[in-house]
């Protein structure tokens, strides 16, 4: 398992290509307390279930809370945002298709390491 940190959480990859997955790419997401997340356009479908916490999923506009054991799906294409305005932290876990890329806002896009 890699471990990998960027805009204040962190990421746990379990399945990518560089784990020998073919397909698809799943990690466990921690978002810490008081993390404001950053916007992004995702290139590919994400399927989002919450293990522990609470969080504020924003997907093209429309905000949601999840709570433990809720499910979101982010659509290929759509701006995608969490999160966790609670006191505790929130543990999820993503899956999505290799080569998932995200356009932030300032039009730089960002190819993470546990989708390749």
């Amino acid at each position: 398992m890699e471990v990998h940190r960027m805009h204040g959480a962190t990421f746990h990859s379990y399945f990518s290509p560089s784990s020998g997955s073919r397909e698809l790419c799943a990690w466990r997401l921690e978002v810490a307390p008081g993390t404001t997340g950053v916007p992004h356009r995702v290139s590919r479908e994400e399927v989002l279930l919450l293990l522990d916490g609470e969080l504020t999923a924003t997907i093209d506009g429309v905000a949601a809370t999840l709570r433990a054991g809720e499910a979101a799906m982010v659509p290929a294409g759509s701006t995608f945002g969490i999160d966790n305005v609670s006191g505790r932290p929130a543990s999820v876990w993503v899956t999505t298709s290799v080569g998932l890329e995200a356009t932030l806002d300032s039009g730089e896009v960002i190819r993470p390491a546990w989708t390749r």
